[in-house]
């Protein structure tokens, strides 16, 4: 069944239950009672009381860590933020935005370890880092130009209703 998406396992807590378990069973606690206590599957207490019976106490110990270890130290993952702040130019790219390539490229660089670039994002979500976009203006930009029209040439262009002589019959309309 596993845990909901995002919630981590505390193997700290896991084991703790299964030392309790392993308690109330040597109290005579039945199965099924340590169980509902516990709030676990009946299931689970036979599983733990057999791996009592085959390894002791130590098979009721935490297991370690889930999943394959990490490749990147915490060193590594300092290269990566100090290669992150320095730019994508400091690799020899003509703009400074950062992509999915341009920072695999940097941890290839920075450590030899390859990456797609969905664990890439994985990985600078991980750092603390977050998808920007750009502002999207133009480096031709011309602010001094931009505000004359919308200053000068927009109020001429804009459409303004004509002033009516005639009053509305309408109740509602204040003239």
């Amino acid at each position: 069944m596993g845990n909901p998406a995002g919630v981590k396992r505390n193997f700290s807590a896991l084991e703790q239950r299964r030392l309790k378990a392993a308690r109330l069973l040597d109290q005579g606690v039945s199965q099924a009672e340590v169980g509902r206590r516990l709030g676990v599957h009946r299931q689970s207490v036979i599983r733990w009381v057999r791996q009592r019976e085959e390894r002791g106490l130590s098979g009721l110990k935490k297991a370690g860590r889930a999943g394959r270890k990490p490749k990147l130290s915490q060193e590594d993952r300092k290269r990566i933020v100090k290669g992150l702040k320095q730019g994508p130019e400091a690799l020899g790219y003509d703009t400074s935005l950062w992509n999915s390539q341009r920072v695999a490229h940097l941890i290839e660089q920075e450590c030899g370890v390859r990456y797609t670039s969905v664990h890439v994002w994985r990985i600078l979500h991980d750092l603390g880092w977050s998808c920007q976009r750009p502002t999207g203006k133009a480096l031709e930009r011309n602010e001094k130009a931009i505000r004359h029209w919308k200053q000068v040439r927009w109020p001429e262009l804009k459409k303004t209703p004509k002033i009516k002589g005639k009053p509305s019959s309408s109740s509602t309309r204040v003239d």
